[in-house]
């Protein structure tokens, strides 16, 4: 259906933006009554987490990585990175920066940051551990859409028990430059099969857009989430950047999928059905 789409189309047809998510203030509101509230709904959203200057350091260490040293972290850029001459040029083209913690003092106290490791805890019902670290960037004037899709559909967090992403806005993620948007309660659909299609995606015309909520966010505020929740965030076709780290947890108990098991259940290798 949206192969033959506009960015601006995209964004119209398949995500909503009227609906708005309610956040929490601060962790201190993340008690054990609101495990319930993650558990049915997906996600919990909350303001304040970071403050202005652990927000600067991210983002200091983030530019570094991506105009100075790469210090050993991967970066995903949207087109050939010799063809990027200038910094507007390449900070225009880096779609993603990955496995940066442990080289990185700045993002590993993010990472490892006592407040939401308990949080996450007291989510997960046991201790956390930590499995996949990255930025994902949208620069000003067409920042990338990632589709709707459920993160343990990607390999490294293809686990038996719940994967919790922790999604931490460092810029302003508002409407208009690429938000986080979720359809609530979905991940008690289970595992989804995914298809390459603009992404590895959940099919478009199979996304109950009328559920869509989003969730903006100011810089320092974050959501936790549920791996098999329906997500996505729209193009940033603003003037804004929406830069945001991404971290997800699991616990001490979990362990990979089989190769058999991920496709049997994330892919549609066994019924040939197309999206």
């Amino acid at each position: 259906m949206s192969a033959q789409l506009t960015p601006q189309e995209i964004s119209e047809r398949l995500y909503r933006y009227d609906r708005i998510s309610d956040k929490y203030a601060g962790l201190h509101e993340i008690t054990e009554d609101k495990v319930k509230e993650y558990l049915a709904m997906g996600y919990l959203a909350v303001e304040g987490v970071l403050d202005s200057a652990e927000v600067k350091h991210a983002i200091d260490a983030l530019m570094d990585m991506v105009f100075v040293d790469t210090k050993g972290a991967l970066l995903q850029f949207s087109k050939p990175e010799k063809e990027l001459w200038t910094n507007e040029e390449r900070e225009l083209a880096v779609r993603k920066v990955s496995r940066f913690v442990e080289n990185d003092d700045r993002l590993k106290h993010i990472a490892y940051h006592p407040d939401i490791l308990k949080t996450v805890e007291l989510l997960l019902g046991e201790s956390p551990k930590l499995v996949q670290d990255m930025a994902l960037l949208k620069p000003p004037m067409g920042g990338g859409e990632k589709p709707w899709h459920q993160d343990m559909a990607y390999g490294p967090l293809a686990f038996n028990k719940p994967v919790i992403g922790v999604w931490i806005a460092l810029d302003d993620a508002d409407l208009d430059n690429g938000c986080m948007h979720v359809l609530p309660g979905s991940h008690a659909d289970g595992a989804t099969p995914h298809y390459a299609v603009r992404d590895w995606q959940l099919c478009d015309s199979h996304i109950a857009v009328e559920e869509d909520v989003a969730i903006p966010l100011k810089s320092g505020g974050l959501m936790f989430f549920h791996g098999l929740i329906k997500h996505g965030t729209p193009y940033n076709l603003s003037a804004k950047r929406r830069r945001a780290l991404q971290f997800h947890y699991v616990g001490q108990s979990a362990v990979k999928l089989t190769p058999q098991e991920y496709k049997r259940i994330f892919t549609n290798e066994m019924t040939g059905a197309e999206c």
